[in-house]
């Protein structure tokens, strides 16, 4: 899994922070961090339910990668 954000598209809602805190995070305007772009297995139902939650759809989940 590779998960790739898009800062520019992100409304700072922080569900991806709340539902993931290992893999996002939030800069001081609310505005989504990557913070492992190839996350431990066990924590890709919540990355993938994080993309799927993300109200401005910042967050993409390629799962070849």
């Amino acid at each position: 899994m590779r998960v790739i954000v898009d800062p520019a598209k992100c409304c700072g809602a922080g569900q991806c922070v709340m539902l993931a805190p290992k893999v996002f995070e939030q800069q001081d305007d609310g505005i989504v961090v990557l913070l492992d772009e190839a996350p431990p297995k066990a924590l890709h139902t919540a990355v993938r339910e994080a993309a799927s939650v993300c109200p401005g759809a910042a967050i993409r989940v390629d799962e070849g990668g």
